[in-house]
């Protein structure tokens, strides 16, 4: 498979009630496809805050914003553009980080999470020098990581991190 330059086309997510903001590397071929976040089919992302706050998961992209803004979280992704192969993270270069001021600057961002290691990384790299703000790095929700995380396993990580910010 051959890289692409991918431009980040999502609108982030958030409102004045935003406490959290999850924040992806850039958004996978099937989310640009269908237009929002954590859109592949396999992808835990929606499965595990669901179970986290007790409610059924959200199927359509108006349900997944909705669901995201009432529980105060705000989604974006490290990155507005790079050349990557597929979904493939480790494959990326010549990253372009987002200005998360545009979200921090509007809303009262108490915890900024990191969706996997290479967001964690590109994040310290390139957006913790504007930002000043340490991210945690909570592990991928992609269907890649299934081996290491079961969904289970997933959904104690993402309600200990979230549990004294928003449950």
């Amino acid at each position: 498979m051959d890289s692409n330059t991918v431009l980040h086309e999502l609108a982030p997510v958030f409102d004045k009630q935003s406490r959290v903001l999850f924040l992806g590397t850039i958004p996978s071929p099937k989310s640009r496809e269908k237009g929002f976040y954590y859109a592949h089919p396999q992808n835990r992302f929606w499965p595990v805050l669901a179970a986290v706050f007790g409610e059924e998961i959200p199927q359509t992209t108006e349900q997944r914003r909705n669901f995201a803004l009432s529980h105060g979280i705000a989604l974006w992704d490290v990155l507005a553009s790079c050349t990557i192969r597929g979904a493939d993270d480790q494959s990326i270069k010549d990253p372009v980080a987002n200005d998360l001021s545009i979200i921090l600057n509007h809303a009262d961002i108490r915890a900024i999470f990191t969706t996997g290691k290479k967001a964690a990384a590109l994040y310290k790299k390139y957006c913790l020098p504007q930002t000043k703000r340490e991210a945690i790095e909570l592990p991928s929700t992609s269907p890649a990581n299934c081996r290491y995380y079961t969904l289970e396993r997933l959904c104690d990580v993402y309600r200990s991190a979230l549990h004294t910010i928003l449950l």
